[in-house]
């Protein structure tokens, strides 16, 4: 993540600054999706029915399932060749074992996730904090902490595709709020997200930087990840390796997860669905095959088809974030009525035609200065490549849904949402409950 902006041509200084930049300003509005949990009790992608309706909150399901299997191709990518690397055999036949391990984690559930989540922290804080020390006395080339060489290209391509993968945790990080008591406030919700996603995510991310200034133009993820481990000592970059590969197999155990909550959600949308073992099974199958053919398929340009995704992920996800805050922060502040979240004929209609018009519209002003290798807008193309769709999207889209919004009778809605409060402790213990899906 934090090697493209390096990759682009950048200096080391700079990569940290967009890193940093990046990381602060996407998890800002992430962690304001994840204040939203405590006061809801709902998933985050449901809560998107109120801006999108209960049909129309599927455009917003198929972008989170695509970026739950884009991710696994590129973590069991980097699994493969780290175990390529370190044990030696076939790099795609690791990428199918590595794809084969997650599934059984994602199929035993979600307790052996968060079992095995727990305990790589632990080895994590170890291995990466040598590794850290290890970076810090390695040579750099001559240049890298200039400041006056800043060039506008490759820092807004890093600061775009740091702020987009942190904004991309905005569809589901209240799922993991959600399950604290209500009376945890907005402000300790924020702000313990914010810091703990931001902070970790800084870390990592400047370490990639880092090794990608030293290796230069020989730069190969696992390659300089391994060597710069062995200046540690002898077999210290296999250890690092092989503690990477774990964690990239349990994020992609909870990506098959994730994404087959996601699959049973949407089809529920159309006729109801009673998540059986049988029923988890297929849906995780079809995330992991969706994820493990193209892994095998990818090939060569690892990094410009990583960066590609993490755009299209930031062009994706920013007018609906844009929508989903206004909503709730400035339009509603926060009153729902929950059970008529859940009826397709209900309140909050089942095409919401303002969030879909203000979505539309703000991703369509982002057009022109999109700047990926498959696609350069005119405006980014005459800023020689820079991206700035971001600082574009964001207001776009939330003050037209703003401007939409102020035909909403939120006061009569406020009035359905309290007297509703007893129904909603019924409906939200029903949808959506890890345990029921174990």
């Amino acid at each position: 993540m934090g090697t493209l902006s390096a990759f682009a041509g950048g200096n080391l200084v700079w990569s940290l600054i967009a890193i940093v930049a990046g990381a602060l300003l996407g998890t800002f509005f992430m962690a304001f999706h994840s204040a939203q949990g405590p006061q809801l009790s709902l998933p985050q992608m449901i809560q998107s029915r109120p801006q999108f309706g209960y049909m129309g909150a599927l455009l917003v399901w198929a972008f989170a399932y695509l970026q739950y299997a884009g991710f696994n191709i590129f973590n069991t990518i980097l699994a493969g060749d780290a175990l390529h690397t370190t044990i030696h055999g076939s790099g795609k036949l690791w990428i199918v074992v590595a794809t084969l391990l997650a599934a059984v984690v994602a199929l035993v559930g979600y307790d052996l996730i968060h079992g095995v989540e727990r305990w790589l922290t632990l080895g994590f804080l170890v291995i990466f904090g040598i590794l850290t020390i290890a970076l810090l006395t390695l040579s750099y080339p001559t240049g890298s902490f200039d400041l006056g060489d800043f060039k506008a290209t490759p820092f807004l391509v890093q600061f775009g595709a740091v702020a987009g993968y942190q904004i991309s945790w905005a569809i589901y990080v209240s799922d993991y709020s959600r399950y604290l008591p209500p009376n945890v406030t907005v402000r300790k919700t924020f702000f313990w997200t914010y810091w703990g996603s931001a902070l970790g995510a800084i870390w990592l991310m400047c370490l990639g930087a880092a090794l990608a200034s030293w290796a230069g133009s020989k730069f190969d993820t696992i390659a300089s990840l391994n060597a710069s481990g062995d200046h540690v000592f002898s077999g210290f970059g296999a250890i690092a390796l092989i503690f990477s590969t774990l964690g990239l197999i349990s994020v992609t155990a909870l990506n098959m997860y994730g994404g087959s909550l996601t699959l049973i959600s949407a089809i529920d949308s159309f006729s109801m669905v009673r998540p059986t073992a049988m029923v988890r099974i297929i849906t995780i199958g079809l995330t992991a095959v969706l994820s493990v053919i193209p892994a095998l398929l990818i090939g060569e340009n690892f990094l410009a088809n990583f960066e590609d995704f993490l755009l299209l992920v930031l062009y994706l996800f920013i007018p609906w974030t844009a929508v989903n805050l206004v909503d709730y922060y400035i339009v509603r502040r926060g009153h729902y009525a929950i059970a008529e979240i859940f009826n397709p004929h209900g309140l909050y209609g089942r095409w919401g035609w303002r969030g879909i018009t203000a979505y539309l519209v703000g991703f369509a002003a982002m057009l022109p200065f999109f700047s990926t290798s498959k696609y350069t807008g005119f405006v980014a193309h005459d800023l020689k490549g820079a991206d700035i769709s971001l600082f574009i999207g964001l207001p776009v889209a939330g003050i037209l849904y703003y401007v939409f919004a102020r035909s909403i009778d939120v006061e009569g809605e406020t009035v359905i949402a309290k007297a509703e409060q007893v129904e909603f402790e019924k409906v939200a213990m029903h949808h959506m409950r890890p345990e029921e899906y174990r």
